[in-house]
């Protein structure tokens, strides 16, 4: 738990450490329960007990977002947008027009070039998303 001033309480040190470390465009993947982040990450933090949402908000919190798209979510096999993805783009501040939808495995494959991966409790299927680090203290233009 967090014990800093103005943090989200989900910001846990070791989260805080990895999204400092990380430069300009590189990617932290929130996964749901189901994502295989061991397999396929180098760091991982797991945060049980969470959800993909509320754990992209508490980041948002500290990260800003590298230019469109704001977000890559995984797309569910019938292309539908799901409740889940728009939390997510709600958390992150997006909308469709700013985020992109990537196939299963192509989303796997991206994922595999996170900096950081850091799972939740969250059992809702299709409940990924990446986000890429945007410059800190930079107004967009």
């Amino acid at each position: 738990m967090t014990v800093l001033e103005g943090i989200h309480p989900l910001l846990t040190g070791e989260l805080l450490l990895h999204l400092d470390r990380m430069g300009h465009s590189d990617a932290v993947v929130i996964a749901d329960a189901h994502f295989p982040a061991w397999g396929l990450g180098a760091r991982v933090i797991d945060l049980p007990g969470t959800t993909t949402p509320e754990v992209v908000a508490a980041i948002r919190t500290v990260l800003p977002l590298d230019d469109v798209p704001g977000i890559d979510l995984m797309a569910s096999a019938d292309g539908e947008v799901l409740d889940v993805q728009q939390e997510l783009m709600d958390a992150a501040g997006t909308a469709l027009d700013t985020s992109r939808f990537v196939e299963r495995f192509a989303f796997y494959e991206t994922a595999k070039g996170a900096y950081l991966m850091v799972r939740t409790g969250e059992t809702r299927g299709y409940g990924n998303a990446l986000l890429r680090k945007g410059l800190v203290g930079h107004a967009s233009a």
